[in-house]
């Protein structure tokens, strides 16, 4: 009822009512975020002395591979049970052979993280453009990407991450195909149960440039346009992550994430039951952080807010430079809304 003047009026709902409190708002929260939905990336360098600070991502180091034990067990710690690694090697060529090798920069760094947290879910990055010398996606001729000659060589690396005990393995150069490839030298060879985990949808996006320079993995000349998404299609991220489930995948991943929630959205009512991964990649990462050192934005805050929205678009698993930050804070918004509680 709705009175004249200046007489009183009563609603008989008010949506406020639900937001009084921290505790009345848990009440009604339909979106959850836990330290359990993150995935921390982990760039691992067989060169000792390039590990360090990665200037264009503030707060993440490409580590040396004595280091991935300790971080492995300080993520476990705080809640984070992912990670995604990324390996720099110390030998490059034309065909990234060195991808393949039994005792790579990538198995290596899986055993480390076995040694620091045995339970821990790890996931290894199989895409070879840090592993050519020229910087792309597969073998190079006469300036195109060969596309099905990459086939071996993903095989080969899925076999030595798989053998050193990965969880599941991602190939995330948007290779046609790439996805059988991999399974069936899985299967082939006694790991079956070994999961993979899609790149399926991945944008040609311009938000990549800090990963680039961290996993040395830029481009020497052209671009990944020809096997990267059009940013501008929506609609064929449905049927790219159709293909990749036909071919074996085990979990679809959007890549980037913020820019692209209505796919990450589409994706999640057209394959329900599949789960989902969003990355929040480098750009987005930094452009929080820098915007956070400028005192333009809370990086606490923005941070959640951003992770909270990839999950209500209907991503399972968030791949976060985040990860072991965002674990803290939400338990010590857990342990403060406990604290005033009492």
């Amino acid at each position: 009822m709705i009175a004249d003047g200046n007489d009183q009026f009563s609603l008989a709902r008010r949506m406020r009512r639900m937001r009084g409190s921290p505790a009345r708002r848990a009440l009604r929260r339909e979106t959850e975020l836990t330290a359990s939905h993150f995935v921390q990336p982990i760039f691992v360098t067989e060169d000792a002395s390039a590990a360090g600070a990665i200037d264009s991502m503030p707060g993440v180091s490409r580590l040396a591979l004595a280091d991935v034990a300790t971080i492995a067990a300080r993520l476990r710690g705080c809640g984070v049970r992912s990670v995604l690694l990324f390996g720099i090697p110390a030998a490059k060529d034309s065909c990234g052979h060195s991808a393949g090798d039994e005792d790579g920069i990538v198995p290596r760094a899986v055993r480390e993280v076995r040694r620091g947290a045995d339970d821990m879910v790890v996931i290894t990055d199989l895409c070879l453009c840090a592993y050519t010398d020229h910087g792309h996606c597969a073998p190079i001729a006469n300036g195109r990407v060969l596309n099905d000659e990459s086939f071996e060589m993903l095989g080969r690396a899925a076999l030595a991450h798989a053998a050193a005990g990965a969880d599941l393995v991602a190939p995330s150069g948007m290779m046609d195909g790439a996805v059988r490839a991999v399974r069936r030298s899985l299967d082939a060879n006694g790991f079956a149960d070994t999961g993979i985990l899609s790149y399926a949808v991945k944008y040609a996006s311009a938000f990549y440039g800090p990963f680039r320079d961290a996993a040395r993995s830029a481009p020497s000349f052209g671009d990944r346009r020809s096997h990267q998404m059009d940013p501008a299609n929506a609609a064929e991220a449905i049927e790219e992550a159709r293909l990749d489930l036909d071919e074996g995948a085990d979990v679809l991943m959007v890549k980037p994430a913020l820019a692209y929630l209505d796919v990450i959205r589409r994706l999640r009512e057209r394959y329900e039951g599949v789960p989902i991964a969003a990355y929040q990649v480098s750009g987005e990462y930094a452009s929080l952080v820098a915007a956070s050192e400028r005192g333009w934005l809370d990086l606490q805050s923005v941070a959640l807010e951003t992770l909270t929205a990839m999950r209500r678009a209907g991503a399972d698993i968030l791949i976060t430079y985040f990860a072991e930050q965002a674990a803290h804070w939400l338990r010590e918004s857990a342990d403060a809304t406990a604290e005033a509680s009492r």
